[in-house]
């Protein structure tokens, strides 16, 4: 009895299994065939929302366009009547804009509406990309963004600054030859974010650059000499053992300006002017200002076969403020730069030091 029960068990759970599965097929089947209706009335949804903006974005280009006109009436470049039958021509172009755009939009409505299972029909009007998730139909739009008209003038512009170089520091009597500081491993790294802007309204022949940037300045010495602070006074001694490296590393956070000289070449598109000093020849004069963000010293000796590297966070009596001069010469992106502190290296010290550099620099539109 017991045998006959649990097969007869056993059939009904097999059958209840079945109708569920069977019922959760039909109810997947229905919800797929319901994902294009739900999928389509989002993109009518969006696209009946665009159609609100098309005006909005027509005026828009409109006012560029007129204001564009009106700069090349102010320069001469053209006469008042060319002038006026210009605006005629862009406010009759844009309206027919409108119309068109707007007719679109209804002829993808109308196609939604009348294809019901059409899943991927692009949104060209927004330039979207549209991409299903799960099987709730859920939409994700990637999109471009809308059209923006290009400004007829730019006086300001922006670029990366990064200059590399030698690096040293000289004090009174002293010249580069005769500094305790070695020529070729000691150097200088910057790197910043540099804003250009164009004096003149109608040359760009002067200009003035600006930003900021962090500077490394880095002093490798000689002879197994090592930089030993006491109290307010930073010495060179000699250290007990002979020295693979001795370096100091002094990081700055500057402002820099300069006001920079050259030709450059200047192109009319019609709706915009440009200036262009690509592969043109340019002068920078100037200086920076900052502070002072951290002093390190690094030594690297052997001791008892073992090798050692000390590194040393401290002030070093390093001056806090930075402030100097620099100027650059160059062709294109790249110039011969040099840069000169005028505070001290070490402050209120019997002799000062002043940090000097010279390398390249590479203004990267």
């Amino acid at each position: 009895m017991n045998t006959i029960t649990k097969h007869v068990v056993l059939l009904v759970l097999c059958l209840i299994a079945s109708t569920i599965t069977a019922q959760e097929q039909q109810k997947d089947s229905i919800a797929k065939e319901t994902i294009p209706y739900v999928e389509n009335g989002l993109k009518i949804d969006r696209l009946e929302e665009t159609k609100k903006t098309i005006a909005n974005e027509e005026r828009d280009f409109l006012k560029q366009e007129v204001e564009t006109i009106n700069q090349r009436l102010d320069k001469g470049d053209i006469t008042s009547e060319e002038a006026e039958n210009l605006k005629k021509e862009a406010a009759l172009k844009h309206a027919a804009n409108i119309e068109d755009r707007i007719a679109i939009i209804d002829a993808k409505i109308n196609l939604l509406k009348r294809n019901p299972g059409i899943k991927h029909i692009a949104d060209e009007e927004n330039n979207a990309m549209s991409i299903n998730i799960g099987s709730s139909g859920f939409l994700i739009d990637f999109a471009k963004g809308k059209r923006k008209p290009p400004k007829y003038d730019i006086r300001t512009s922006n670029k990366l600054l990064f200059s590399i170089g030698f690096n040293n520091a000289i004090g009174d009597g002293q010249d580069l030859s005769n500094t305790p500081y070695e020529l070729g491993g000691s150097g200088f790294v910057e790197l910043g974010w540099i804003w250009e802007t164009r004096l003149s309204k109608t040359s760009n022949f002067a200009r003035i650059n600006y930003g900021f940037a962090f500077q490394w300045n880095k002093l490798n010495v000689k002879d197994d000499l090592y930089f030993v602070q006491n109290g307010d006074q930073t010495t060179l001694e000699e250290f007990p053992v002979e020295l693979r490296k001795s370096q100091l590393r002094v990081t700055n956070l500057v402002f820099p300006v300069h006001i920079e000289f050259g030709p450059s070449k200047f192109k009319d598109y019609g709706n915009r002017i440009r200036y262009s000093t690509y592969n043109k020849f340019k002068v920078g004069l100037g200086g920076y200002a900052g502070v002072r963000l951290a002093t390190q010293s690094k030594l690297r000796y052997k001791e008892d076969g073992d090798k050692v590297k000390d590194k040393s966070r401290r002030s070093f009596n390093a001056s806090t403020f930075v402030y100097g001069l620099s100027a650059y010469v160059g062709y294109g992106q790249i110039s011969l730069y040099a840069k000169y502190d005028l505070n001290p290296l070490f402050k209120d010290q019997l002799v000062e030091q002043h940090n000097v550099s010279l390398g390249l620099r590479f203004d990267l539109h």
